[in-house]
């Protein structure tokens, strides 16, 4: 495996090897072993299934104590996907990065604790499958309103698709963290 660190210390690209024959292919997409970087023991394993490309989710977290650190990868079609540094007294807060994860170039994202997380489908019938290192609890549960300027993403859509819950999140301005 290859692990990438982006501008956003703790933020990683994950690049599996991917082992191929006639008969198809085999890949290890996690190993505690091999990626020691990832500061994690997962719990639970979620898989998120969007019918049309411009759906958006996010920008969503869980706070203390049951935030959450993710690995995130695309088992079929691609997305974009994203990670918001939210922690207030880092040098990075409210900085962004984004990176396209698909079925076909098979990268993961691993998205810390202390970081909102989102993303937008780029083809149909994109399936993502992600591992989280805490359990989901909803009194925890939540979010930024995707659109936020003090934020900034460029999510490549003027129109997503998105929730009742995703449409009426909060602007950063008016949550504590």
């Amino acid at each position: 495996m290859t692990v990438t660190e982006t501008k956003l210390s703790g933020v990683f690209i994950i690049e599996p090897k991917v082992f191929g024959d006639a008969r198809g292919w085999f890949m290890e997409t996690y190993s505690k072993i091999k990626t020691p970087e990832i500061e994690a023991d997962f719990v639970q394993d979620n898989h998120s299934f969007s019918a049309l490309k411009g759906t958006l989710r996010g920008i969503h977290f869980q706070n203390p104590p049951m935030a959450q650190a993710k690995l995130l990868r695309c088992s079929r079609g691609a997305i974009m996907d994203f990670a918001v540094d939210l922690r207030p007294n880092s040098n990075t807060f409210k900085q962004w990065v984004g990176v396209e994860l698909s079925a076909e170039n098979n990268k993961q994202l691993f998205v810390p604790r202390g970081f909102g997380h989102g993303f937008i489908t780029l083809t149909d019938n994109s399936e993502i499958i992600y591992k989280a290192d805490n359990y989901y609890s909803p009194e925890h549960d939540s979010g930024i309103l995707w659109s936020d300027p003090e934020i900034g993403i460029d999510w490549g859509a003027e129109q997503p698709i998105l929730s009742e819950k995703d449409k009426t999140l909060p602007l950063l301005k008016g949550i504590t963290l």
